[in-house]
């Protein structure tokens, strides 16, 4: 794999060299494939297109490491996602490949609904989400909606980060790694493209994209993408309309700057249960099929009309590169991002018996109550927050090596309420308070919770160049974090609270990376690692609650060649203070669970067969349990939850003229359920993708079309990926992976 760029006519381009100006005419490049834009390091750019020789092993492979890697990582490709994943789908989607990663099957079908991702055994908020170089992720708790942003027609790459990287590595837990996602690199000619897809339980997918390439007399360049998609999904009465605008402008600015314009707009509305995770096993004895999630009876608390969710979404950025002279490049870039959800919700939709509720009574902290007119119970829920923030770096070279340094700065703030409410009516419930009458209080009832986070992360690093080909880089972070919240009635204790918490923390980082020749390399890591709690609940005295930490140690090696590229790696990771979610995920209770031990081996290869024909696999051997002293904790066999013991893939993957097959299989291993006190079984997945692309046809000015065929689940599978309880137990509710599912899609370009 090579990086390509154009001649460096001016100044600016060679110092943009590593960014998304790098690229060059597709008629000059016959001979390679448009890997996009994967990320890379150096300077201070934070991403670079890549290209590979065409029917070499890097030019086809899923997933692949870096030979400059300083933590073992997957690079996964442009390619990789217009020809193997689901173009229905979002970065969980797409993350499924890589090894360690535990992206469980969505259960209303491929990219329709949210999906619950580990890496390593750390879960949702325990790892960094990136785009373009800025972090996000819920203001209540780093955790993620993977509908709710970037679909994947507008994800130029991604990197995979098993690791807390350099101190240069920004984020909210970047301690069990990062999933970093790259905007697509522009391209150099002006085109568009119009592209569809149609499948399985009334799918369908519409878009349309533009290129302005280079403009004459600025080299500005123009990139805007328009998607809907609808479908009414696999599960029952569980629709989902989602629209995305994308729009990103470059510009360069004199010879030495480049400027960049980002906007996403994303809206997903849904009918989706909030306060119930699938059909019941007392349901389930009364007919209800597994397809079983909500109905159409305005008399039942499951009714599809009472349980609906809003989402809008919007990350916007501005960035400025900017060679100084002397060798001195800045790199700034100024963002923010929204996240609202205005929820309506049943109070409790398991009750539902295929012909009425057994019961529509609201359980609160003082007994139940049923309303006037047999009306249905349920409530309002809104999580409401602005991010904004500032990542700042400098890059300087000296003489024996290269000197990084900046800060982040970000801040936050948040609205948020559980209203009890009359659903028949659409109106909260009256009483003592307008909004929380005496008696009608249950756990999930808070009044508006409003909160707000400062924090800053200054960083040095410097990758000094020790000997030939070996760079060592040490480097420190310092973290400062302010939390501060205000409620008249808080979440879970029930009674007005306002405080405010502050936590400091100091991290070093050391890596190295020892390259031998052009195809090799081998590294090496020692970093800590932290995530601070974002939002205390559940305790009346608000004690602020003990950051996690964690101290991590990894060695692998790389080799690349035209016909095999492979990586592997050994780490061992301790951590403390883990906190346990004892609650659910609308309803949560953390507890501090003591230490814990993550360890394990990993590789990935793939291996030219010859013929345009390449063989896959990955495989990650992962173990994550408490210390000593930590079964006490609600796990009787030590395990830490959720963290499958393994992880496979292997695939095959056809390349070839006009062809484009792929074949892949992905295993996720036996995992340890808290809620269900015994082991979730193996999950199995394969996917088929099949394309031709007719080229130079002529017709009304198009110059190409691609037709491909995907059948998503090939074999069936439809084991259990979720439980709320013991099985034996009537009031457990699961979910199951979709059958098999098959789409059709068209993408013209013009």
């Amino acid at each position: 794999m090579k990086h390509v760029c154009p001649l460096p006519q001016k100044k600016w381009i060679a110092l943009l060299s590593l960014a998304t100006l790098s690229m060059a005419s597709a008629n000059a490049l016959a001979d390679t494939v448009d890997l996009g834009t994967v990320g890379g390091s150096g300077g201070a750019a934070t991403t670079t297109s890549v290209k590979a020789e065409r029917g070499t092993a890097a030019s086809v492979a899923p997933t692949q490491a870096s030979l400059s890697a300083t933590e073992p990582q997957s690079i996964i490709s442009r390619a990789f996602i217009e020809d193997s994943t689901p173009p229905t789908g979002n970065f969980n989607t797409i993350l499924a490949i890589a090894p360690s990663v535990a992206a469980m099957p969505s259960t209303n079908g491929p990219g329709l609904a949210d999906q619950k991702m580990s890496l390593r055994g750390f879960q949702d908020g325990e790892y960094n989400v990136t785009f373009d170089g800025i972090p996000f992720g819920d203001s209540n708790g780093p955790t993620h909606h993977s509908t709710s942003y970037f679909p994947a027609s507008v994800i130029g790459g991604m990197v995979v980060e098993r690791g807390p990287g350099n101190a240069s590595n920004i984020g909210y837990s970047t301690y069990g790694g990062s999933i970093n996602m790259f905007s697509k690199a522009p391209a150099q000619e002006q085109g568009a493209s119009v592209y569809g897809s149609i499948g399985t339980w009334g799918t369908m997918l519409e878009g349309v994209s533009y290129e302005s390439g280079r403009m004459p007399g600025s080299d500005a360049t123009l990139q805007i993408n328009a998607q809907h998609m609808g479908t009414n999904g696999y599960l029952s009465y569980s629709g989902m309309l989602d629209n995305n605008v994308t729009v990103k402008y470059q510009r360069p600015v004199g010879d030495n700057t480049l400027v960049t314009l980002f906007a996403s707009l994303n809206d997903v509305n849904s009918h989706v249960t909030d306060n119930a995770s699938g059909v019941s096993g007392l349901q389930l004895t009364q007919g209800l099929p597994k397809t079983y999630v909500m109905n159409n009876n305005p008399k039942s608390q499951g009714y599809a009309g009472y349980n609906t969710a809003s989402k809008q979404t919007d990350m916007e950025y501005v960035r400025v590169q900017s060679s100084l002279g002397s060798g001195w490049e800045v790199d700034n870039n100024a963002y923010t991002y929204a996240y609202k959800n205005n929820t309506l919700a049943g109070q409790d939709p398991s009750q539902y018996n295929g012909t009425a509720d057994t019961s529509l009574k609201v359980k609160t902290i003082t007994g139940s109550l049923t309303l006037p007119n047999g009306d249905v119970p349920g409530y309002f829920k809104l999580n409401e927050y602005r991010v904004w923030g500032d990542v700042f770096k400098v890059t300087k070279p000296l003489e024996s090596g290269l000197l990084r340094t900046g800060i982040w700065y970000e801040a936050s703030n948040t609205e948020r309420h559980n209203f009890e409410g009359d659903l028949t009516t659409g109106a909260t419930l009256p009483g003592a308070s307008a909004a929380y009458p005496a008696g009608v209080v249950t756990s999930s009832n808070f009044a508006t919770q409003n909160s707000r986070w400062d924090q800053f992360q200054p960083f040095v690093e410097y990758e000094w160049a020790a000997a030939p080909g070996m760079t060592v880089t040490p480097g420190f972070k310092a973290m400062y974090y302010h939390f501060a919240l205000n409620s008249a009635m808080n979440q879970k204790a029930l009674i007005p609270q306002s405080y405010a918490y502050t936590y400091h923390a100091a991290l070093p980082f050391l890596t190295l990376n020892q390259k031998f020749g052009e195809q090799n390399s081998v590294y090496a890591q020692m970093a800590r690692g932290i995530q601070v709690p974002f939002l205390g609940v559940g305790s009346t005295t608000a004690a602020p609650p003990v950051p996690q930490t964690t101290t991590n140690y990894q060695v692998g090696g790389v080799h690349k060649s035209d016909q095999l590229t492979v990586d592997a790696d050994v780490y061992y990771i301790t951590m403390n203070n883990m906190q346990l979610n004892t609650g659910t995920n609308a309803n949560p209770n953390y507890i501090n669970a003591g230490g814990a031990v993550y360890k394990g081996v990993e590789a990935e290869a793939t291996y030219m067969l010859g013929y345009g024909l390449a063989a896959y696999g990955n495989v990650g051997l992962n173990s994550a349990n408490y210390g000593a002293g930590n079964a006490a904790q609600g796990q009787p066999v030590g395990e830490v939850p959720n963290a499958p013991k393994v992880t496979v893939s292997v695939g095959a993957l056809y390349n070839q003229g006009p062809w484009s097959v792929s074949l892949i299989f992905k295993r996720i291993g036996e995992q340890y359920n808290a809620k269900l006190a015994d082991q979730l079984p193996a999950i199995d997945n394969t996917d088929l993708n099949v394309s031709y692309t007719f080229k130079d046809i002529g017709f009304n000015g198009m110059k190409a079309l691609k037709l491909q065929f995907s059948a998503f689940n090939l074999s069936n599978s439809q084991q259990m990926v979720g439980a709320t309880g013991k099985v034996t137990s009537t009031a457990t509710q699961y979910q199951w992976q979709a059958p098999r599912s098959f789409m059709l899609s068209a993408k013209a370009d013009f």
